[in-house]
């Protein structure tokens, strides 16, 4: 399903400071006798961080408008609320049929929509090391819908300190969806130029070789891997980078949240770590007894396996262990792998 990177803490808290400033542009607004936005546009005006709001106003070019998607703050799904469309198509059942989720209707919603802040309150007054290690995001893809993949992209841009960003690499197992092709490459080449690499494999490779494609064109000393149909939040690096710069040999996993497949509402998960039944088939459990006694929400969770859509590792230490076994043909080997080999 579509999934969420929900957020574990990030520099400090600026949810004041935006506060203010929409207070008082709504009092230069009335001085002047202009029509107040409502309560709900201030709000979603507050979820947007201020790198967002920056790479927005910099950044509109129009790239996204001839392919029929939109870019920028408003429109459907804003704050991660449930979208629909009024027309119920043929075109969006077949789109259904061929990605698993709305497609038709992600095109509408915005490459850059705001999304709600599930972070424990604790997370939001933690500081972080100013020396973090940087970071390349890989994302692997096999005909996902284009606005889910530029999605992915725009978050991780939007929601990620720049100095901390190495780079963005698009690993493409030999998608035959034309879209993927010419478009992609314009669109990244034009509006993220020199972020955004594409690797593209020649025959399809699976999942676990493609994402050794990807460890192996990463430069920078950390690497999260990722699915190409997720969204970033606020602050999710900089704890991830600090786990791992405390010691190397650590695995990171993100909290994850839900993306509704049918209408794109964004739905908090209670915090789990994740297991595995006797068949080796990974699922969130309860956390350990030991993490619930502490009462500690922003504290990480020891697991001893992992949901194999996303996880951060230290680019060489991932090597010293042998990566991910490249004979595996099919999802969910590497759930329960990764653990052991760690």
């Amino acid at each position: 399903g579509i999934i969420l990177f929900s957020v574990y803490c990030r520099i400090q808290d600026r949810s004041q400071e935006l506060v203010q400033i929409v207070r008082s542009a709504d009092r230069r607004a009335r001085s002047r006798g202009a029509k107040v936005g409502s309560l709900a546009d201030r709000d979603q005006f507050i979820k947007i961080p201020a790198r967002s709001e920056a790479n927005l106003v910099n950044n509109e070019s129009g790239l996204a408008k001839p392919m029929g998607l939109v870019e920028g703050p408003g429109g459907l799904g804003q704050g991660g609320m449930a979208a629909t469309l009024r027309d119920d198509s043929h075109e969006s059942e077949t789109k259904y049929e061929e990605y698993g989720y709305n497609a038709q209707l992600s095109d509408r919603i915005s490459l850059d929509r705001s999304i709600p802040d599930y972070r424990p309150k604790k997370c939001k007054q933690m500081t972080y090391p100013d020396d973090l290690p940087q970071i390349s995001v890989v994302f692997i893809f096999v005909n996902e819908a284009l606005s889910v993949i530029l999605r992915s992209v725009h978050s991780v841009v939007n929601h990620t300190p720049s100095h901390l960003l190495k780079e963005i690499i698009l690993v493409d197992d030999n998608s035959d969806n034309v879209e993927l092709k010419f478009n992609l490459d314009q669109y990244v080449n034009k509006r993220y130029p020199g972020l955004v690499k594409i690797v593209r494999n020649n025959k399809r490779e699976g999942l676990i070789r493609a994402r050794i494609q990807g460890w192996k064109a990463a430069t920078s000393a950390v690497v999260g891997f990722f699915d190409a149909h997720v969204e970033f939040n606020i602050g999710w690096v900089e704890p991830a980078l600090t786990r791992i710069k405390e010691d190397r040999k650590r695995i990171i996993l993100p909290a994850i949240d839900n993306i509704k497949y049918n209408t794109f509402e964004v739905q908090q998960y209670a915090n789990a770590a994740h297991g595995y039944n006797w068949g080796l088939w990974c699922m969130y459990i309860i956390p350990p007894q030991d993490w619930l006694d502490k009462g500690d929400e922003s504290a990480p969770i020891r697991t001893p396996a992992m949901i194999g859509c996303s996880f951060v590792v230290d680019r060489e230490y991932f090597g010293e262990i042998g990566l991910l076994d490249p004979g595996m043909e099919v999802y969910g080997g590497e759930n329960i792998e990764l653990g052991m080999r760690v």
